[in-house]
């Protein structure tokens, strides 16, 4: 296989022209963020924000040439707002200052069309089995009857189409949407269907903020009354566009039961606190363990410390979750458990969270405007 190199890469963007205008891509974007990873080339294109939405051809341009390279196994571009503030060295024109008191502010929470509430799974830290979570909640929601969706933000480890069954890649009608890929009557969108699965994701945070907004907003899901987002761990970028661009309805804290892990997830709880966001509750997950052979239970990681902080902090107490080898088998084998054994006990225990979480969503309404934030 030929060995790709950045120069490579730059001389073909160098090629480019808008389909629209059928201006050179160096006059309308900036190449930033090159990234070559085994044949898998990722880049942004820093563009005038006005112009954004009416440049989605010219990245798929920018992607199909990239593609035709020789070494090139896949090529994924993303548009990003090129901010004012004099030249950037890529010779376009400085944009002209925000007003000194739009300066800072973040932008307001904007509808998706037809999607009538979006959740937040989300916790602390990594390795509390949140994915797992979301795909069954997803699942357990749509057994009462709700057209659901499912988005997995976590650009970095995308693990939807592992634990969805879904290793095809999404199609365009007009290439400016996507269509999202369905599985289990649940419409899915991940970035892990747009990269090959042992691809790492090596993106700064303007990139990712820019990926998401794409997977929310240039994706075709047509009428939802739920949207899971599956949230990457932590309290960084992806957190923040979520919370911030998006009227979320809620926030879903998912913990383990150890005093480390509820300290990770109480700083998850408060960040959606301080934008404003409900936290609809905290699942107590990997809760205790199940012996698969004698069924004799067992609290290795402690028990009823979700709870405890639940009540601790004012927020409902979802449920709790086993740590269970069935539940392990059939999100590895594409199944998640709420599909694989719609009658069994682990499905009844996110059937009880999905019931409680439904209710918070038909109740009054959680949507709240966007909070004023300006950075001094």
């Amino acid at each position: 296989m030929a060995t790709v190199s950045e120069q490579s890469v730059q001389d073909a963007l160098a090629q480019v022209a808008d389909p629209g205008s059928g201006a050179a891509l160096p006059e309308l974007a900036r190449v930033s963020g090159l990234v070559i990873k085994d044949g898998n080339v990722g880049f942004s294109l820093e563009v005038d924000p006005a112009r954004g939405p009416a440049l989605e051809a010219l990245r798929k341009a920018a992607e199909d040439a990239v593609l035709r390279l020789d070494g090139v196994t896949s090529a994924t571009a993303v548009l990003t707002a090129h901010r004012a503030g004099g030249s950037d060295g890529g010779g376009q024109s400085p944009q002209r200052a925000a007003p000194p008191q739009q300066q800072g502010r973040m932008p307001a929470r904007r509808e998706l069309p037809g999607i009538k509430s979006i959740i937040a799974v989300a916790s602390g830290k990594g390795g509390v089995g949140k994915s797992t979570v979301a795909t069954n909640l997803a699942l357990a929601l749509a057994g009462r009857g709700l057209a659901v969706g499912l988005l997995d933000a976590d650009v970095y480890g995308p693990s939807l189409p592992r634990m969805m069954g879904i290793d095809r890649k999404p199609e365009s009608r007009d290439g400016k949407t996507l269509i999202p890929l369905e599985n289990h009557n649940i419409k899915c969108m991940s970035i892990g269907f747009l990269v090959a699965e042992d691809t790492p994701t090596i993106w700064r945070g303007p990139m990712v903020m820019s990926a998401l907004e794409q997977m929310l907003r240039d994706v075709e899901w047509g009428a939802l009354d739920v949207l899971v987002v599956d949230m990457p761990p932590g309290t960084g970028d992806a957190q923040l566009t979520m919370a911030q661009r998006v009227p979320l309805a809620g926030a879903v804290i998912v913990s383990t039961p150890q005093d480390i892990a509820l300290l990770d997830a109480r700083k998850g709880l408060n960040m959606f606190r301080r934008v404003d966001v409900p936290v609809l509750g905290i699942v107590e997950n990997m809760s205790y363990f199940l012996c698969p052979s004698c069924g004799e239970r067992s609290e290795i990681f402690g028990h009823g410390g979700a709870r405890q902080e639940a009540e601790k902090l004012g927020v409902p107490f979802l449920g709790e979750v086993p740590l269970h080898l069935d539940i392990r088998t059939a999100g590895d084998g594409g199944t998640p458990i709420v599909a694989a054994d719609p009658t069994g006990p682990h499905a009844e225990a996110f059937a009880a969270i999905a019931e409680r979480v439904a209710e918070t969503l038909a109740g009054p309404a959680q949507r709240k405007a966007a909070p004023s934030i300006v950075f001094e």
